[in-house]
């Protein structure tokens, strides 16, 4: 699989982590570490029918033990941060440390063999991080709560350590995140059974979008973000992901749930420029290494 083309499949992932948004908000009233165990079975489950239609179970049982420790802690770690920050702190606030994200992907990368990052990346994914605040941040009225914020900080490491050490397991076979994604859900039914009350899905709507949220944001997405940081340009998808807190708003645009407004559109312009800049820092500092 070429590096162009590894990036774009790994793009796929930030398309569906757009929906994520919606589908959460059709999911309510669940909370949300049942809402974590529905969908990481339903992930986890069209992966299990993948392994077992590609054969690939022979390739499961030679994975380490400590691979699979590493990616069930990566998603299930980065889900239980992430919803204990937006439970401790406001939601802008939360969110906006925790989209720190693509950025320390960014400047992780340049730890990987064979990876370098340039000035270009750097201005990128600042620029891109600009465009995604305007977006989040908003609603935020002080950093108001300093656990919920520190656990915010701690998602971004979480998930940004995830993808970037995922690339010095390259040579592990993808289907080793159906495993990932059957362990999270295990673990998140005793951490819903200790901290929440049971409430099920209201109606069609609720059940549908508990299965769109499977299917999609935390099942295929989680699938082809692997082969994207193993095999594409993880700086390029870095600053890409940026993408997806604006594509979710134009979602919710489209829906009725949000309105537009010129802040959208800077936005856009900020994160389209910011990725722009990543892609040019790429092509650079790619024509220096066939020199």
């Amino acid at each position: 699989m070429t590096r162009t083309r590894a990036t774009a499949i790994g793009f796929i992932a930030v398309l569906l982590w757009a929906l994520l948004a919606l589908f959460t908000i059709g999911s309510a009233p669940v909370p949300p570490f049942l809402l974590n165990a529905l969908t990481f079975t339903i992930g986890g489950t069209i992966g299990l029918i993948w392994v077992t239609a590609t054969k690939g179970w022979p390739k499961l049982r030679s994975v380490p033990l400590r691979v699979y420790i590493f990616g069930t802690v990566g998603l299930f770690g980065y889900h239980a941060l992430y919803f204990s920050a937006l439970r401790l702190a406001p939601p802008a606030e939360a969110s906006l440390i925790a989209y720190l994200w693509p950025l320390f992907i960014v400047l992780f990368s340049g730890l990987l063999p064979g990876e370098r990052i340039g000035p270009l990346h750097i201005i990128g994914a600042l620029v891109a991080f600009v465009g995604a605040a305007l977006i989040v941040a908003p609603g935020a009225e002080g950093f108001s709560n300093s656990i919920g914020l520190a656990l915010a900080g701690l998602c971004a490491l979480t998930w940004s350590g995830y993808s970037v050490l995922s690339r010095k397991l390259g040579h592990m076979p993808t289907q080793t995140v159906a495993i990932f994604c059957v362990a999270t859900a295990i673990l998140s039914v005793p951490a819903h059974l200790a901290l929440e009350t049971t409430i099920w899905p209201e109606g069609m709507i609720g059940w549908t979008s508990v299965v769109a949220l499977g299917l999609g944001p935390v099942g295929l997405a989680f699938y082809v973000w692997d082969l994207g940081v193993k095999a594409g340009d993880i700086q390029l998808l870095g600053v890409a992901s940026y993408a997806a807190p604006l594509l979710s708003t134009l979602v919710l645009i489209v829906v009725g749930v949000a309105e537009a407004s010129p802040t959208l559109i800077l936005s856009a312009a900020l994160i389209a420029g910011g990725a722009g800049l990543a892609a040019l820092g790429s092509a650079v500092v790619q024509r220096r290494a066939q020199r």
